[in-house]
């Protein structure tokens, strides 16, 4: 086994779940390569100590210029906002240094461009961690594998009510395109329909702000979207995104149908996959639900017992894993940083449809 520095940039609600996961990795995974806590980065040295002595780091600092050139910081997850991600990229590596990045991964379309330009020939991923769970890599598998034939139809949708109160002040989460839903909550379910489905080659798009004014304050970005949207393979889709959808806390789900079934999915109910297979006898043909369990991707290792389940911060594991072992091999684990910035062309194409009120092709954004 070989130590591995792992600098994080953020030491917040993304930036604990990363750290947790560094420390549980090796166990849970037996990886060849053993992250060591090495140092974290907040805005100021209080938070910086507060986090490394929480999380267990060996050192703290409030520059993120010191943790990516300190050399005993060998890789880098990038958990701090947006607008920062760019800058710190590129300079760790020109530094030789794999990168972790949370999405969107820039603030803009120009952004995640840049960093894709900047990451060539080295490691570098995307965070995009529902997608990883063991019902969605199940789901994944059954469609590469045809058990429901050739798809012709996805809807899905990501959508959460945690600003569905009209009386909240705003937040952060009120300015700035890269925090409205567009750039928050949809990145995910687009990263889902490419990961099941494929690419997608054209869509027409509305997005909205539903409650324009808050206590305190006006809202800039927006609170709702959808669009319908043509894959390349010829399916046909449609995707909505919401965090003011009352009633739904983590509303990523997602329908697939085919020439010879069909798959559902909620991660409300993230152990369980539903599907749909037309060859099945007749008196008993219907969806049937599929409990995950060590048969599934990524499951056993958390767990032996069919139907126990695995849950968020299991996810972020997952990536944990998957992130070292693209350092160990020196060979890319998807999501790369070219995967994060197609989702950010598509959701640059969304937000031009909606100005245009017009079908945009994806290649043209």
């Amino acid at each position: 086994m070989t130590e591995i520095g792992i600098g994080i940039i953020g030491g917040g609600y993304m930036g604990k779940a990363h750290a947790v996961a560094m420390s549980a990795v090796g166990a849970v995974f037996d990886t060849a390569l053993r992250p060591r806590l090495e140092m974290v980065c907040a805005t100021n040295l209080a938070s910086a100590e507060k986090y490394r002595a929480a999380y267990g780091f060996a050192r703290a600092c409030d520059d993120w210029r010191t943790l990516v050139d300190d050399p005993r910081v060998e890789a880098i997850i990038i958990a701090s906002p947006q607008e920062t991600h760019r800058a710190i990229a590129e300079a760790a590596f020109a530094l030789n240094k794999p990168v972790f990045c949370e999405k969107p991964l820039g603030a803009s379309l120009e952004d995640s461009r840049a960093m894709v330009a900047a990451a060539q020939g080295q490691i570098s991923m995307t965070g995009f961690n529902y997608i990883r769970t063991p019902a969605s890599q199940f789901a994944r598998q059954l469609v590469a594998d045809g058990a429901i034939g050739d798809v012709i139809w996805f809807r899905g949708e990501h959508t959460e009510d945690f600003y569905a109160d009209p009386s909240l002040p705003p937040t952060w989460r009120a300015h700035g395109d890269a925090n409205g839903c567009m750039g928050d909550l949809a990145p995910h379910m687009v990263n889902g329909a490419l990961a099941l489905v494929g690419p997608i080659t054209s869509l027409c798009a509305e997005v909205e702000t539903v409650h324009k004014d808050r206590p305190g304050g006006a809202v800039t970005n927006d609170d709702q979207g959808q669009f319908m949207c043509r894959f390349e393979n010829g399916a046909m889709g449609h995707l909505f995104f919401s965090r003011v959808a009352h009633g739904r806390k983590m509303g990523y789900a997602y329908e697939i149908t085919g020439t010879k079934g069909a798959i559902r999915f909620d991660q409300e109910d993230q152990n369980a996959l539903w599907l749909y297979q037309m060859d099945e006898p007749e008196a008993t043909r219907g969806f049937r639900k599929i409990l995950t369990g060590p048969a599934h991707p990524d499951y056993a290792p958390f767990c032996q017992g069919p139907g126990h389940g695995t849950g968020y911060q299991d996810q972020i594991i997952i990536e944990a894993r998957d992130f070292l072992q693209a350092i160990a091999t020196r060979k890319e684990v998807w999501p790369t940083f070219r995967d994060g910035m197609l989702v950010n062309q598509i959701i640059a194409a969304a937000m031009a449809s909606a100005t245009t009120k017009s079908w945009i092709n994806v290649a043209d954004v």
